[in-house]
Formats: structure tokens, C-alpha cells, sequence
């Protein structure tokens, strides 16, 4: 099952949801959604009364519910109940509360949103646009972001070509040109800035993109034109990508004196950003 997590927004409270593109279907977290309708201070707790309620009253729905591993706000990932928009639907029924008819509008507008942005991607980068304004992104580096998904949409097209397989391959090759170019593998690239499951270049900042996105372009550009047969040659492609950036991050450096890989993460920029505020 290929999944993708999202955070969504409803009325600026934040929901996850897990998108299913083998059965085509939107999972959302009850608890979040719990959360939204009654505003309880404890969301958890009133899920727990309400599943045995709807046992007590013979209803299915908890049964039918599944539990699948979604981000905290700790960062680390934890089995949660959720449902799909079908089963959530007729939960909201079992919750009095006047958010209901809003949300459930919302719910079909999120289930038709991603089946437009299947026949029509453009969409998905202006659904991230709009994501990552409202936590709290600058547009410079938003732009620089939606760029280095497209960069990188290029090159794992490219792999895929060639007949290369996601996960591992895709992984062992990703830490062949990020080590090339910043002398750290992804995880050390993560350890540096204190993540953890958190995306690693959703942290990065403006110069630290750029770089990773000259680094993925020479790879895919490279691949193109040497035409590797094998696993083996496309790692030695990954190498010399990485080191085109590399080069380019030796010089800035020489030129500024300072690093260009650092600690420094989002949180800590847009914590900073809200001081300033």
C-alpha cells in the first residue's frame, strides 16, 4: 500500500489524514476529528466513551475502524484509530455538535480535491503552497521548495526508467548524493539539525536546497546522458551529481567563510521569525 501523509487545516485546527493510492481513499485521525468537533480537552478520552457506546448500541463502526502509524507532535509515529471519509461520515452523526455540516463539507471537498489533483498534479503544488504559508514558511523559501519537489520528481522518474526500484535503491542512492555534496548521509544530515521522523528538507534552509537541488538535476541530467545499465552504475552516477554541488559548496564557502551545512532548522527559523513579530 503507497501511502502519503498530509496535515490538513480546518478552520486552523490541524487534522491528519493518510492518503491510500491503491484504494484510492483519504484516512483521517478520529481523534483529531474529535478534537475539532467538540473542542474536549481531551479528545482521546472521549473517543474511548464514545467507541463504548457504539459497542453497547451494536454498531459496527468501531470494529470496521483501522489503526495506522501517524506522525505526533512529538515527531515520533504511533498506531492511531482512524477512518476513511465513509466511515467518518457516519461517525460524525454519533457527535452532537454544531461544527458537523462545515466539516462535513469539508471532508467531501478534501475527498475531491485529491482525485482532481490525480488527473491534474499542478494542483498538489498549489495545495503545498498553500500548506506551507499558513505554517508559517517565507515565500522565497516556499518557492525554493516547490521547486526541489520538482527536481526531485525529474530524477526518481529518471531512476524508475532505468528500471531502478523504490526504497532501498531509491534510499542508497538519495545518501550517495546527499554525502557527496554535504559530507553527511541523510541521517547524519538529520541528526545535525535535531530531526527526527520530521522531513529533512522541509529543515533545510534556502542555500542547503539549492544545493541538494543541483545535486539531484546533475544526477538525473548525468543519468540521461551516460545511460547506466545497472544499479552499480547509477550509484557512480549519483556520486558525480553530488559532487557538482560539492564543488559549488567548496567555493561558496571559500568565498563567504562560512558553513554551509548547518544545525539550523525550520522550527528554530520560524520560532525566530515569530519573535521578530
Amino acid at each position: 500500500m503507497t501511502q502519503r501523509q498530509a496535515l490538513q487545516l480546518f478552520e486552523n485546527k490541524k487534522v491528519r489524514t493518510l492518503w491510500d493510492s491503491e484504494q484510492e481513499k483519504w484516512y483521517f485521525s478520529i481523534v483529531d476529528t474529535i478534537a475539532v468537533l467538540t473542542d474536549s480537552q481531551n479528545a482521546r478520552k472521549y473517543w474511548s466513551v464514545l467507541k463504548t457506546r457504539l459497542k453497547k448500541e451494536g454498531s459496527e463502526l468501531t470494529t470496521n475502524c483501522s489503526q495506522l502509524k501517524m506522525q505526533s507532535s512529538d515527531g515520533k509515529y504511533y498506531k492511531t484509530d482512524v477512518a476513511d471519509t465513509e466511515q467518518l461520515f457516519r461517525l460524525i452523526q454519533s457527535i452532537p455538535s454544531p461544527t458537523a455540516e462545515p466539516f462535513k463539507l469539508w471532508l467531501a471537498q478534501i475527498a475531491s480535491e485529491r482525485l482532481d489533483e490525480m488527473q491534474d498534479p499542478e494542483l498538489t503544488i498549489d495545495r503545498a503552497l498553500e500548506q506551507y504559508l499558513l505554517l508559517g514558511y517565507s515565500e522565497s523559501w516556499i518557492n525554493q521548495r516547490l521547486k526541489s519537489i520538482e527536481i526531485r520528481k525529474e530524477l526518481t522518474d529518471e531512476w524508475k526508467n532505468k528500471g531502478l526500484k523504490e526504497g532501498v535503491q531509491f534510499a542508497t542512492l538519495t545518501d550517495i548524493i546527499t554525502k557527496a555534496w554535504s559530507n553527511k548521509t541523510t541521517k547524519e544530515f538529520k541528526i545535525l539539525k535535531g530531526l527526527k521522523k520530521e522531513n529533512l528538507r522541509d529543515n533545510m534552509t534556502n542555500t542547503e536546497l539549492i544545493l541538494n537541488m543541483l545535486a539531484e538535476a546533475s544526477t538525473k541530467d548525468i543519468s540521461q546522458a551516460v545511460n547506466p545499465k545497472s544499479f552499480d552504475e547509477s550509484q557512480k552516477v549519483a556520486q558525480q551529481g553530488g559532487n557538482v554541488a560539492k564543488v559549488a559548496l567548496q567555493e561558496l564557502e571559500a568565498r563567504t567563510g562560512k558553513k554551509v551545512v548547518t544545525g539550523l532548522n525550520a522550527k528554530q527559523v520560524l520560532q525566530e521569525k515569530n519573535k521578530k513579530q
